[in-house]
């Protein structure tokens, strides 16, 4: 697994993931399960790499254009 995720891009994913984890934890609705989405956008943050953007061909990683 190449990382395809640059940093930039990493930062945003994360803090997508904790704000959709923590809207998850905080409400008192039966839609908050969406916000389990989150964990999604934090996995592919910490690893740096996503499958989709694997799949369509896109890199923001700067460290594989050197």
């Amino acid at each position: 697994m190449k990382a395809n995720v640059g940093a930039l891009d990493k930062g945003l994913r994360i803090a997508a993931g904790v704000v959709l984890l923590g809207i998850a934890a905080l409400l008192d609705h039966p839609a908050r399960w969406l916000g389990l989405i989150g964990i999604v956008p934090l996995a592919t943050g910490l690893f740096g790499y996503c499958p989709l953007y694997a799949l369509l061909g896109f890199d923001t990683c700067p460290l594989n254009k050197a």
